[in-house]
């Protein structure tokens, strides 16, 4: 899966601000370009195992499958 990630300096403490427009809420900073990369693969890999583990909740007696895209 590749998704879109918004990358910009933070005018304020410098530094990088990172966002994942497809995960509402899925943010992160970093000192470095490759620090911020890093983390928002982190994060988006935190949104996405905490969306998979609501959909578990939500639906306990339905089979549930992965797909890859």
């Amino acid at each position: 899966m590749k998704l879109k990630v918004v990358i910009r300096k933070d005018a304020e403490e410098g530094g990088y601000l990172a966002s994942c427009p497809a995960l509402p809420g899925c943010h992160t900073q970093g000192e470095t370009l490759a620090e911020v990369r890093k983390n928002i693969t982190d994060a988006i890999h935190g949104c996405l195992q905490a969306l998979n583990a609501k959909a578990r909740a939500r639906y306990p007696s339905e089979r549930l499958m992965e797909v890859a895209v």
